[in-house]
């Protein structure tokens, strides 16, 4: 009962969304209602948007909502949907701090697999922290493949600390208005 109960959280949550703006926007209110601000990231080696409308844990939710200065909701059930339902998000705790564009720990933008269109697309996502075992040794990374690689050489640590947030695409490899 519970299960079923937090998918429809999530899904009602994701559908909610499309009566919201989604153009890129500092977050606020404009003439056309409410904004969500977009976020750029990677999946396959190309630049993607997404926005993160909520998040399972309230540290995660308040950092998210500090970076975009929009309100980002906390939803503890979605830490609660079955793995089945998720895909993943690689988030950096170090490495390189490229001009403009940046994560939520101020290093380089966040590295997606399963995006729209390909088999695992989820838009909820399952957080993995990923450090540079050597920070001098960090390069910018855009693909998930890239991330498993550099773990699999260890260069990199990966860890899941169960948080979720929901993360639909805008723009996708192949997809999406660019």
């Amino acid at each position: 009962m519970m299960r079923d109960r937090t998918i429809w959280i999530a899904l009602v949550s994701t559908l909610a969304l499309g009566g919201c703006d989604l153009r890129e926007a500092p977050g606020g209110m404009d003439a056309g209602g409410p904004v969500i601000p977009s976020v750029a990231g990677y999946a396959e080696g190309e630049r993607i948007l997404f926005i993160h409308p909520e998040a399972s844990d309230s540290a995660v939710a308040d950092t998210l909502t500090a970076m975009m200065s929009s309100p980002v909701l906390v939803v503890p059930e979605l830490a609660d949907v079955p793995e089945s339902a998720l895909a993943n998000v690689y988030v950096f705790t170090n490495g390189i701090q490229p001009r403009g564009e940046r994560g939520p720990f101020e290093y380089q933008p966040d590295v997606f697999d399963a995006p729209p269109g390909t088999p695992g697309y989820r838009p909820l996502r399952a957080v993995n922290l990923v450090s540079w075992n050597d920070p001098a040794q960090a390069r910018l990374l855009k693909s998930a493949a890239e991330v498993r690689d550099g773990e699999a050489r260890g260069e990199l640590t990966i860890e899941r600390p169960g948080a979720v947030v929901n993360m639909p695409f805008l723009t996708w490899p192949g997809g999406g208005e660019r």
